[in-house]
């Protein structure tokens, strides 16, 4: 359940191109399963900061999507978008748990900080898979919002 969207003019690109949203999921569930293997939690921290930089800055702040802006540079100029809020909110998410399992970590939890890692890598396996847990979610979250309070205000 992937919201893509396609650009129709090829110099503006409202969305995230879909190569970068892939990039954000490999390198979450790669660098989770890292931490795992290593039994180091400092990894989900430098996971952690990565993510928190996109959520609060967007794009502006995303390592992820500067280095996949440049890597991808010419798949991304085809490539299907995603709606950069959809992003925010996955990201939210799992930067919500790994801040989740710094706090587990820190408080001699750890048990508790890798389960919380482990919901952000399985989450991203599954979307790399091709189901987007965090869309489902992002669509419910507006699907209620709908039926609580209408349609959202023009300003």
């Amino acid at each position: 359940m992937s919201h893509s969207l396609k650009s129709t003019d090829s110099t503006v690109c409202t969305g995230i191109p879909l190569p970068v949203v892939k990039l954000n999921r490999v390198v979450l569930l790669t660098g989770i399963v890292a931490a795992i293997l290593t039994q180091q939690p400092v990894i989900t921290t430098l996971l952690f900061v990565i993510i928190l930089g996109s959520v609060v800055f967007g794009r502006k702040g995303s390592l992820i999507f500067f280095v996949g802006s440049r890597i991808f540079a010419e798949q991304n100029k085809r490539a299907a978008t995603e709606d950069p809020k959809l992003m925010r909110f996955n990201n939210s998410i799992a930067a919500i748990l790994l801040g989740g399992a710094q706090f587990a970590f820190l408080l001699g939890a750890p048990l508790t900080g890798w389960i919380l890692s482990g919901f952000v890598a399985v989450a991203a396996a599954i979307a790399l898979g091709g189901f987007c847990f965090g869309c489902f979610l992002f669509y419910q979250f507006n699907l209620q919002r709908f039926k609580f309070f209408g349609p959202k205000q023009q300003q």
